[in-house]
């Protein structure tokens, strides 16, 4: 492949560092906020709240991309999800308040927000991306993820 196409499939986003750190992996994206609480099952890695988007799909290892929490205290359980190792391996959001940045600092994954575009419209669900936590510097490869086809809800 040619550089000036590879170029076009490269996608750069500057934001804001949360926690830092390294991560990279396949990103699985939620365009509506995520709730906690009883909403996300910390064992399984996997939110369980009906009629949302990615109910029951695992985020174990994926760069986990939304909009914003929605809910009261209930979004730090995601930060619970280290305890099990099914935490995602890094969180970018749009829009953050304190509970995306606890449970962020208990899963220690790196994490981003306050992004020139809207991480939400420009990256989608299989993309691959790097996430540099530290400068807040998150590359996305357009369709470069595993490939991995989830044929339940459960990835199975």
């Amino acid at each position: 492949m040619c550089m000036a196409a590879a170029a076009k499939e490269k996608l750069v986003l500057r934001g804001r560092k949360v926690v830092g750190g390294l991560a990279e992996g396949e990103a699985l994206v939620s365009r509506m906020p995520l709730m906690g609480w009883v909403n996300v099952n910390v064992e399984g890695g996997f939110t369980v709240e009906r009629n949302h988007p990615l109910f029951e799909i695992p985020f174990k290892g994926k760069v986990l991309v939304f909009t914003e929490p929605r809910g009261s205290g209930g979004f730090s359980n995601y930060g619970k999800t280290r305890e099990f190792g099914t935490n995602p391996a890094a969180f970018l959001y749009r829009q953050g308040n304190n509970l995306t940045v606890f449970a962020a600092r208990n899963m220690k994954v790196p994490t981003v927000t306050d992004f020139d575009q809207d991480p939400t419209a420009v990256i989608e669900t299989g993309d691959y991306v790097r996430v540099d936590g530290d400068r807040g510097i998150v590359e996305v490869f357009k369709g470069k993820g595993e490939g991995k086809i989830i044929t339940d809800k459960k990835g199975r």
